[in-house]
């Protein structure tokens, strides 16, 4: 097949567990032969990174990790394919000239790039929650302005997505996010205290990261995806809605003013998003488990319980005051899961640095600029840092 018929694509965090998976989703449907890899990034997986890019052909791979620069210069040698490292070739291969990009960076790492796929406009299959979450209106605004699409790859953004029709966003009624419960759905918040983080990532239904993991264990990934569905589908607060789903299979579902639920439903699998998105509007022959209804035989449903899990109060918190409360709310939570990782705090004590924070930083200013979103960003790292620099002094 010759370039000019091959769909051009980017894949920004090949080597985590989303970019691994739209790999698979890409070899499914036709590999090197049906797609041009303009990029690839990862971290420090440099030998997974260079495995990838050699077997498709990807022209720029690049490790966000400089150190590991030699490395995957060393691991390429001799393919033609282009290295580079650090913040800045991130970026740079968000600007290649490809029609569509996976934004699948895990954290604030993960904006610029994005950002400068959309400003020049890119299709974006959005797996990075940071966009949304820090950015808000900055970025889909950017996406509008670019003339691309943005397409949720999230499976309850995707469900939404797809449950959503266009030409009755008026009688959209509610939004309705499901969630697994994570492991500790039991748990009461004394036997939450004590747990680590080999625990927490041992996620029930879903293979993911280890950050993605433990966020869908203190359900602060559910926070966060409450504050993208306001910005995604451009519903007011009140309208988004949480319930506990713990077989996995309901995505997410979308409430109209004539009581009608439509829902999406599937096994959990997120190659079913990826290949969705990938393929928008049209849908890919998957290799993937199919629903079997008569062995599932029933679905299960529970109300949050924000005093155990108070990160969905606090995403209502941010909601509600607006600014750049998002992005402190997730800038303090991404220095608390770390400092919960190096067991320099308890797992409840994520929540508590993550509320210290924004209530430290109400009225901090408003997100006019991106400059202005990695400002508010830094600042609540910094008083993350502080606040759990503290605690270890009180312990």
């Amino acid at each position: 097949m010759a370039d000019m018929d091959r769909s051009r694509i980017s894949i920004l965090g090949s080597t985590g567990s989303i970019g691994v998976n739209t790999l698979d989703v890409v070899a499914q449907l036709g590999g090197r032969d049906a797609f041009d890899i303009v990029a690839i990034t990862g971290n420090s997986n440099v030998a997974l990174l260079a495995e990838q890019a050699r077997a498709f052909g990807a022209r720029l791979a690049v490790t966000a990790d400089e150190k590991q620069y030699a490395a995957l210069k060393d691991a390429l040698s001799g393919t033609g394919i282009e290295v580079a490292a650090g913040r800045a070739a991130l970026v740079e291969a968000g600007q290649r000239p490809s029609d569509w990009v996976m934004a699948a960076i895990v954290g604030t790492a993960g904006l610029a790039p994005t950002v400068a796929a959309a400003e020049r406009g890119a299709d974006i299959a959005l797996a990075n929650k940071e966009c949304l979450v820090s950015a808000g209106e900055l970025f889909v605004n950017a996406v509008s302005d670019g003339g691309g699409k943005l397409i949720p790859v999230d499976s309850e953004h995707s469900a939404i997505f797809q449950s959503l029709e266009d030409d009755q966003r008026h009688a959209v009624e509610r939004i309705v996010l499901t969630a697994s419960g994570g492991p500790f759905r039991t748990f009461s918040r004394e036997q939450m205290a004590g747990v680590t983080a080999d625990v927490a990532r041992a996620h029930p239904n879903w293979s993911m990261g280890l950050k993605i993991s433990i966020g869908s264990a203190s359900m602060f990934n559910k926070a966060l995806e409450m504050i993208e569905a306001k910005h995604l589908f451009g519903v007011r607060p009140d309208q988004i809605e949480v319930i506990v789903h713990p077989q996995s299979v309901i995505h997410s579902m979308v409430g109209y003013t004539d009581g009608s639920v439509l829902a999406q439903l599937g096994c959990p699998d997120m190659r079913t998003a990826i290949g969705y998105a990938l393929t928008y509007p049209d849908r890919p022959k998957l290799d993937v488990e199919r629903l079997d209804f008569a062995k599932l035989a029933r679905l299960d449903f529970e109300a949050p319980d924000e005093v155990r899990f108070p990160a969905l109060r606090l995403a209502h918190t941010a909601m509600d005051r607006g600014g750049v409360q998002g992005a402190v709310m997730n800038a303090a939570e991404e220095i608390a899961f770390h400092a919960f990782c190096d067991k320099r705090i308890g797992f409840l004590q994520m929540a508590d640095i993550a509320e210290q924070v924004m209530d430290e930083m109400v009225g901090y200013g408003t997100a006019i600029t991106m400059d202005d979103v990695f400002a508010a960003d830094t600042e609540a790292r910094r008083r993350a840092a502080e606040a759990i620099a503290q605690k270890e002094m009180a312990a």
